[in-house]
């Protein structure tokens, strides 16, 4: 296992992010005595986790590690029980006399730990009243009038397919930095929305009209086909226009540019009014650009997948600017960025993380581009 990947999984199990496999990794890697003074010295540089405290507790860490095992996978739980303790007795010999970091009553500072602030989700309604959305949640989504005409799945509201007979209905969906949530309208378009993303869109679309949403942030549209109703994504700076098909909007207020990206199917761009002299077409494989205040849209051909793997929980970056970087990083991982280092903020970087804590992150720009910061709970500050 190289250094990289193994302090990559010790930051995982610290932060409690590090799943069965994972733990097994680092467990057969904890094997090696090296290895074990490798994590001791680790956590004991990033994490200040003082070897003086006695309150190490042996059998509390075997019951906390036996339970988050059993949480991550229950069927290997049940087929393999007495390799918990495998586990938890590698981990222990690895943790020596450290003080285990989930020990919540610790009034210890740990640094290097990044805690995130954790915002709601707001469904707000066209009357204007609102409800938090809790994630952990199943249950039916009403009307004004009681009616129901959906479903909460978790992560997702799922609108029951109808159209309406009378006037457009409203609703708006606000998702905070930190997270993701996705909605299916009621015609049975799916949208993956991103963090920081404002979504508004009808309860029931109209018999004989199209089909018109509004975006501010990014979302990935799966768009139901249905010709004698186009789909319209209006994305402040310009309009997409679809039968049916999937892209991905981005479309954020504080970038310079809203960006198109068509990865199946067919979309028409165009700003303010459409006319046959102003619309843009788009195949896949290819993304159309506006920047704020100009007339033109760009395309050009692209990597569909450097543009859509945030769904999937990917974090990619090709030749991105530091800035940009910590752009989509306070997004993700709801957190602040205070970059003191302005000449960094124009170099370009590639890179891709996958589904990793933001220490992780961190830590590969300090190792690979020598980046030097401070952490202060969510706040974290380039030097």
């Amino acid at each position: 296992m190289t250094v990289k990947k193994s302090e990559r999984l010790i930051v995982k199990f610290i932060t409690n992010q590090a799943s069965q496999e994972e733990i097994e990794q680092l467990t057969e890697w904890l094997k090696e005595e090296e290895n074990q003074i490798v994590f001791k010295d680790f956590v004991q540089t990033n994490y200040a986790i003082d070897t003086a405290l006695n309150t190490f507790d042996s059998t509390e860490v075997r019951k906390q590690l036996s339970e988050r095992i059993n949480k991550e996978n229950n069927v290997f739980y049940k087929r393999r029980f007495p390799s918990y303790y495998k586990y938890a007795a590698v981990l222990i010999v690895a943790l020596g006399g450290f003080y285990f970091y989930k020990n919540s009553s610790s009034e210890q500072v740990k640094q290097n730990v990044i805690v995130p602030r954790v915002d709601e989700i707001v469904l707000q309604f066209g009357n204007g009243a609102s409800e938090n959305i809790d994630t952990s949640e199943e249950k039916n989504v009403t009307d004004k009038d009681g009616n129901i005409i959906g479903k909460q799945e978790k992560n997702k509201l799922v609108y029951n397919k109808a159209f309406a007979n009378g006037e457009l209905v409203y609703n708006t969906l606000k998702i905070p930095y930190g997270k993701k949530f996705d909605v299916q309208l009621s015609d049975g378009t799916l949208v993956h929305l991103n963090s920081g993303t404002s979504f508004k869109y009808p309860v029931q679309f109209v018999k004989n009209k199209n089909r018109q949403v509004y975006l501010t942030g990014e979302a990935y549209f799966e768009v139901s086909k249905d010709k004698s109703h186009p789909f319209t994504v209006n994305a402040q700076e310009v309009n997409v226009e679809v039968l049916g098909t999937k892209f991905n909007v981005d479309s954020y207020s504080n970038n310079s540019s809203t960006n198109v990206v068509l990865v199946e199917g067919k979309v028409s761009l165009y700003k303010d009014q459409k006319t046959s002299q102003n619309q843009v077409y788009l195949t896949p494989g290819y993304k159309g650009s506006t920047q704020k205040g100009q007339n033109g849209i760009n395309i050009e051909q692209v990597n569909t997948d450097y543009y859509t793997d945030w769904v999937k929980g990917s974090l990619v970056f090709k030749n991105a600017s530091f800035d940009d970087i910590i752009k989509k990083l306070e997004r993700q991982y709801n957190v602040t960025f205070i970059n003191k280092n302005k000449t960094l903020g124009r170099e370009i970087f590639n890179a891709r993380f996958d589904n990793e804590p933001i220490e992780v992150v961190l830590k590969y720009f300090s190792d690979s581009y020598a980046i030097d910061y401070n952490i202060d709970q969510d706040k974290i500050t380039i030097k």
